[in-house]
């Protein structure tokens, strides 16, 4: 349970963000939503935080840097596959171009308090939709498991 709420923290970070709106960083520049924390350096960055962190915590250093720099990367990913914004700084600070995917079937989610708004909860709820197939995928081993040890006992 500690390493998905980790996975899941690791896999939102890149949003914090969203802040640079309430500090007057325009949307457009390095620093601005979907800019250099969206990035596969930062991610990278994070990773190797992460494994650093693992030694003094006795947990697998590599395993737990290698996850949470590949759910950090995956989120600037799946961000270029939507269909608003101004596209992800993927390659920051090489490049401040940003990116999308060529196609893009996830809808924009709204920033703030409008993602708790109708149209906000309607857009998540079509998005767990969207992304069923991996939540069976990534639970599926855990259910086995536990059935077998329930049957153990």
């Amino acid at each position: 349970m500690a390493w998905a709420l980790l996975l899941v923290v690791a896999a939102s970070l890149p949003d914090i963000d969203v802040i640079a709106f309430s500090l007057g960083i325009p949307y457009h520049a390095p620093f601005g939503h979907r800019g250099a924390l969206h990035s596969f350096a930062f991610a990278a960055l994070c990773g190797v935080l992460a494994a650093l962190a693992a030694g003094p915590l006795r947990l697998p250093a590599a395993r737990l840097g290698l996850m949470v720099g590949t759910v950090m990367a995956t989120h600037g990913l799946l961000d270029t596959l939507t269909d608003g914004g101004l596209g992800v700084a993927l390659l920051w600070p090489f490049s401040n171009a940003r990116y999308f995917a060529p196609w893009r079937p996830i809808p924009v989610a709204p920033i703030g308090r409008r993602l708790f708004e109708a149209d906000g909860l309607a857009l998540m709820v079509r998005e767990c939709i969207l992304f069923l197939p991996f939540f069976v995928i990534g639970l599926w081993p855990r259910a086995r498991a536990a059935r077998r040890a329930a049957e153990e006992r």
